[in-house]
């Protein structure tokens, strides 16, 4: 199997029944709308599977946004900080927190749909070969005006303690290459067969006449 190209549909469209495993790309979505969309397919029933979280994007310029996350980092329990609140750093449990909080995670429904979420920063296997999809209703392009800061999640992870930035870039640069030598040799065998199919179009002309008289 290849790892396929993303797929620009609707992940969940309507009138239709539940897949195994949805996989999103989560490359240039708006973090809350991909998250209340994903929330929702959670609570009822769907499994959702978002990669490379790193590249969400934030609405607002990057000093705002990074202003809000030190708000954030800032509420915490008085008596001991070791019981909460606890600020996530990774892009994927950055996410992952935006959900459970459009989700009644102490609930037993809650609880279930949360299990039915996986975050991961960049692509990892076995996701590399599987299709990967966008939502449209929560993409940057189609929802943002044109001209609008906006911010890259990775980089105010990186700016409050993330340390994997330069890591995922690597090993997504060299999912990236592998994947492109698979999809060049694809289209080589792809040249190959149609050119085979040409070379016999004219000597099965006999059979199809056959088959077509069939009704083949």
């Amino acid at each position: 199997m290849r790892p396929n190209k993303c797929w620009r549909g609707n992940p969940f469209p309507k009138g239709q029944g539940f897949r195994e495993e949805v996989v999103i790309d989560g490359k240039g979505h708006l973090l809350g709308r991909l998250a209340s969309i994903v929330a929702k397919q959670l609570l009822n029933g769907q499994k959702v599977t978002v990669v490379r979280a790193e590249e969400i994007n934030i609405t607002g310029p990057f000093f705002r946004n990074k202003l809000k996350y030190m708000a954030f980092l800032r509420k915490r329990c008085i008596v001991n900080p070791a019981r909460g609140v606890f600020h996530f750093r990774a892009p994927s449990r950055i996410f992952w927190r935006t959900v459970r909080g459009m989700v009644p995670h102490k609930t037993p429904r809650g609880a279930a749909a949360l299990e039915r979420l996986k975050v991961f920063e960049g692509v990892p296997p076995p996701y590399d070969r599987k299709k990967r999809m966008v939502v449209p209703q929560a993409l940057r392009v189609l929802r943002l005006s044109p001209g609008r800061k906006f911010t890259v999640l990775k980089r105010i992870s990186s700016e409050f303690g993330w340390k994997y930035q330069d890591v995922v870039a690597r090993l997504e640069e060299k999912r990236k290459t592998k994947s492109k030598a698979y999809y060049e040799k694809k289209k080589a065998l792809l040249r190959i067969r149609t050119q085979a199919e040409k070379k016999v179009a004219g000597e099965l002309t006999a059979e199809r006449q056959v088959l077509a008289a069939s009704g083949y």
